[in-house]
């Protein structure tokens, strides 16, 4: 839980406003639990899998059973110190855990063992593109905790059931401070940061299996006028969702407020059947949870030296690398971000590079037939059937005037259908090599001239589009064959 976001109305003064709704400025923060990728759980040695049937990964440390100690998960830590190094954070070289009391069927303890006062990782920030613009999102801190259990209503009637397998799973809170100024803002922020923690390796970002869940705390105000109160929309699981809830929410409020109603701080949950929040309860403060240092678990102590290896195996950062393609490639801002939206993406562009083609002309296929395939199919594209050596290679074909652009669309339709794997032999066996023979143009061009008076004196009295008429002629006489370039050149040659 966010417990200072109230705390920085001066920190807002200078700060950009965003686009106001109804004549109210918005103010978002975040708050995400990050999952840790460990194969067991922070202070246990029980098993973090997805999926196992309820209570079958939940040791005695993790039921609280009297006698039993927690133990601090190295590898837990070591993720935390590659969150810090990604984000530009200050990695603390001491930080504590604390007891975060709170009573509830899911928490064995009673408490949640967590970080308050010293976390392990503190400040930094999220910088991403927005319609052109570069954004940046502060962060207070990310510290890590412990999760809970979960309570199970569905399967049963007049009661609840308990699943105990997600206790104690590694989880690292990462707050912001309230930068964001509107939803398009805050949904783009949760997919960079989304984007950083996998591209990192420290959490698998599923969202439906709760790997990587969002809170977002909204609130509106006149411009000018100290922060308004602030409702915590909680677990929202899917950037749709995130967006349909705070839009909702940015307008209930309003209307609160234009109807003479005071917000209240509370907390509440999305309905996306309803497409409405609702109120689930009142918002607590830092100390209604009555935090107090855990004297089971020792400071965390985290040497210079362990940082500078961590940082020594981290790997080129997907900011980072969308700079150098700009810079190299000569892409632009939004190209190269879209191109490092993932390892594998990157991974893929680079080698269809590598493999001689063209940097932009690389991008414009991913991002367009690639792309338009991956959604249609839903899959990812470590799975793409065109392989980076073939989509270079029929990117050539197009380069060295072998085939035109519609024709390298059906030849990759090929490729992906599996009808053939090589792009040679492909345009052999559908006829798609564009006319090479200067003469058999030419002698196109002049038909096609002798059968369209009309359009070449309309073309000469300053109508574009019969000029366009006519290269559509030839390209039909040639059927799709004759290459578009010299068909202009040849018509514009004689047409004067």
């Amino acid at each position: 839980m966010n417990d200072t976001v109230n705390t920085f109305e001066a920190q807002q003064q200078g700060r950009p406003t965003g686009p106001l709704v109804q004549g109210y400025e918005v103010i978002i923060g975040f708050e995400t639990h990050a999952q840790l990728s460990t194969a067991s759980k922070i202070f246990s040695r029980a098993s973090t899998a997805f999926g196992a049937e309820p209570n079958t990964q939940a040791c005695a440390v993790d039921l609280a059973l009297p006698g039993t100690l927690p133990v601090m998960n190295r590898g837990a830590v070591e993720r935390a110190i590659r969150l810090g190094l990604a984000l530009g954070s200050t990695i603390a070289p001491r930080s504590v855990f604390a007891r975060k009391n709170y009573f509830y069927p899911d928490l064995p303890k009673g408490y949640q063992i967590s970080q308050y006062e010293i976390p392990v990782v503190q400040g930094g920030s999220v910088s991403f593109y927005l319609d052109g613009e570069l954004k940046t999102v502060r962060l207070v801190r990310a510290h890590l905790e412990e999760d809970a259990g979960k309570s199970l209503h569905e399967d049963f009637v007049g009661m609840s059931g308990i699943d105990l397998n997600r206790a104690g799973t590694p989880l690292l809170e990462i707050v912001t401070e309230p930068d964001m100024r509107s939803t398009a803002e805050a949904v783009a922020y949760a997919k960079e940061l989304h984007k950083i923690v996998t591209w990192i390796g420290i959490c698998d970002g599923n969202m439906q299996e709760g790997s990587f869940r969002c809170d977002a705390n909204v609130s509106v105000r006149r411009p000018g006028q100290p922060l308004g109160t602030r409702r915590e929309i909680k677990n929202l699981n899917s950037f749709r969702f995130m967006q349909q809830a705070i839009d909702y929410e940015i307008r209930w409020q309003i209307e609160q407020l234009e109807d003479g109603h005071a917000i209240q701080q509370a907390t509440v949950l999305f309905d996306p059947d309803t497409g409405e929040t609702r109120a689930m309860r009142t918002k607590e403060d830092a100390a209604d949870y009555r935090y107090f240092p855990d004297p089971d678990l020792p400071p965390l102590a985290i040497a210079a030296e362990w940082i500078e290896r961590v940082k020594g195996e981290m790997p080129e950062l997907p900011r980072a690398m969308a700079e150098r393609y700009v810079r190299e490639h000569g892409l632009t801002d939004y190209d190269a971000t879209q191109l490092t939206q993932s390892p594998a993406h990157a991974a893929y562009f680079d080698a269809v590079v590598g493999a001689g083609a063209a940097p932009k002309l690389a991008s414009n296929w991913l991002q367009g037939e690639i792309s338009k395939r991956l959604n249609a199919q839903e899959i990812g594209i470590e799975a793409a059937p065109v392989k980076p050596a073939q989509l270079a290679q029929l990117i050539g074909r197009i380069g060295d005037g072998t085939i035109s652009n519609a024709a390298a669309r059906q030849v990759f339709e090929a490729l992906w259908s599996g009808e053939g794997s090589d792009v040679d032999a492909l345009i052999e066996a559908k006829g798609l090599k564009q006319m090479s023979d200067a003469g058999a143009l030419e002698k196109i061009v002049d038909e096609v001239l002798a059968k369209n008076e009309k359009n070449i004196a309309e073309y000469r009295a300053g109508k574009d589009k019969a000029f366009n008429a006519l290269v559509g002629q030839v390209m039909k006489a040639s059927q799709g064959k004759a290459n578009p370039a010299q068909v202009n050149a040849l018509l514009k040659a004689k047409l004067g």
